[in-house]
């Protein structure tokens, strides 16, 4: 089961012992098949889990995939695209919303190629608190490699033309709603 493009989705990211994380209230999808749900937020409300909700200020282009450890949101800004990515499980789709763990450790891209990793000291607390198994851990490692080389190397959604296809897309597809 797959969202429908041009439909609107919540999206929910829960930590490793059940609890929910933070709740994006609207996501435009443009795609949706076996290895990726890509979604638009643009002014989207946002409720954490200790009830705050902020507004997104910019759209991004979000990528969800069924068979790989993070996901990715791509902040289209006036000084360039970037990317912030959350290390969590393979998303799902359950006909309500897009849902994956979030495993703490963030990396954000810049503009101009550089990177930086986040959230080190707190995925290690969780490690600790949730008991995080080895195999987890593993795996989460295992794919912070493969998201650093995707993004060395520029494959998508690491890359303005991948963005400025998805944003084009979505600019038609909401413009045929109205």
């Amino acid at each position: 089961m797959y969202p429908t493009p041009g439909s609107f989705v919540h999206i929910q990211s829960y930590k490793h012992d059940g609890s929910l994380h933070r709740t994006w209230c609207k996501g435009f999808v443009l795609e949706a098949d076996e290895k990726h749900i890509v979604v638009v937020t643009d002014r989207a409300w946002v409720i954490e889990s200790d009830g705050r909700k902020w507004l997104t200020r910019e759209p991004a282009v979000c990528f969800f995939y069924t068979d790989k450890w993070f996901n990715v949101i791509s902040m289209i800004r006036h000084a360039g695209i970037y990317y912030y990515v959350n290390l969590a499980s393979p998303s799902i789709y359950d006909g309500e919303a897009i849902r994956n763990i979030d495993y703490d450790l963030d990396v954000k891209l810049y503009p101009d190629g550089g990177y930086q990793i986040l959230d080190e000291n707190e995925y290690a607390q969780h490690a600790k608190e949730m008991k995080y198994p080895e195999k987890i851990k593993k795996i989460v490692e295992k794919q912070m490699d493969l998201l650093i080389e995707m993004m060395d190397k520029e494959e998508e959604p690491f890359s303005q033309k991948c963005i400025d296809h998805y944003y084009r897309m979505y600019l038609e597809m909401y413009k045929e709603q109205e």
